[in-house]
């Protein structure tokens, strides 16, 4: 009889593809609503200087909560919402280069390895045009800007709604640096999400092997991979915030070096400025990694071919 233990991972060619779709995107859509506020508060958190406006994640939410009221946390959602095809490529690419890896090694950790690395490159080169805007319409604030630019106001003294202000945004990105400034910080974030992506993977599968050790033979799987989601996520983070840090004030910020905007941190912040954002990007990652494990895992099982359901034990 089988060890229950032992975790089995569906690969690319037990699914279904349109199950798989269909599912994946209202899932992505789900999860992006729920966490779309730290990654906000993240942002701002990144870009100010030292503690001139928010002392903390927590700050950080109750003063954005009480200047622009629920809609400020969600400010360049709409944007960011076309994320949703570089997550689509993101886990397509993902699948299929483990299926091309497992030709080379049947080991689980340089597939997952290989394949987050390059699903975060593909994913990534989508992602980075629409980063930038969205980030700019997150920096927006009532009576001051916090990044490079500010929407125009009308005669009432508000910011143009909506899509009013991408467009506004947009056009003074290509006023400034033309269609480059929407690769603004692209190197930066391949820098970070690239090695964010190939090492959660491997940890991972790592922290659900070791969770199935430890817990008894009749505990689900998909509580294993609960746990070890945010495991893999704070471990992931932690290494790659420094990075991430850079990244967003070399988009925010305009500027056009990593190197000089490193140095730029360290002489006004110290070491300690690299790590500015990691508890919102950590408590952040910890219910929405959570949601995506169980519901990627969810996904795939609702997507499994129907001839392979019954040899599949959970």
């Amino acid at each position: 009889m089988e060890d229950k233990r032992n975790i089995q991972i569906i690969e690319w060619e037990h699914l279904d593809k349109k199950k798989f779709y269909v599912f994946g995107v209202a899932m992505t859509m789900m999860i992006r609503v729920s966490v779309y506020p730290f990654t906000l508060i993240r942002t701002r958190l990144q870009v100010q200087k030292g503690k001139s406006l928010y002392h903390g994640t927590f700050d950080a939410f109750i003063k954005i909560l009480r200047a622009d009221g629920v809609t400020g946390l969600y400010r360049g959602f709409l944007v960011n919402t076309f994320t949703l095809i570089s997550g689509q490529c993101y886990v397509t690419t993902y699948e299929l280069t483990r299926k091309f890896v497992a030709d080379y090694s049947q080991s689980n950790t340089v597939k997952s390895l290989v394949a987050g690395g390059s699903a975060s490159l593909v994913a990534q080169s989508i992602t980075v045009p629409i980063d930038v805007v969205s980030q700019h319409l997150m920096m927006q604030r009532k009576g001051e800007k916090m990044g490079r630019f500010q929407v125009r106001r009308n005669l009432e003294g508000q910011g143009v709604v909506a899509f009013g202000q991408t467009k506004d945004i947009i056009r003074q990105i290509l006023r400034a640096d033309g269609l480059r400034g929407f690769y603004r910080g692209y190197v930066a974030s391949l820098l970070t999400y690239i090695p964010n992506s190939a090492v959660w993977w491997p940890f991972y599968h790592f922290y659900a092997e070791q969770l199935s050790y430890l817990c008894p033979k009749e505990c689900p799987h998909i509580v294993f991979q609960a746990i070890s989601g945010p495991l893999a996520a704070a471990t992931a983070s932690i290494l790659t915030n420094p990075m991430d840090v850079i990244r967003t004030r070399v988009q925010v910020e305009g500027k056009n070096s990593i190197i000089l905007t490193f140095r730029q941190l360290m002489a006004e912040e110290g070491p300690w400025g690299l790590m500015k954002g990691l508890s919102a990007r950590i408590i952040s990652a910890t219910p929405s990694t959570i949601v995506i494990v169980v519901g990627y895992e969810s996904l795939k099982k609702l997507s499994l071919r129907p001839e392979l359901v019954d040899s599949r034990h959970w």
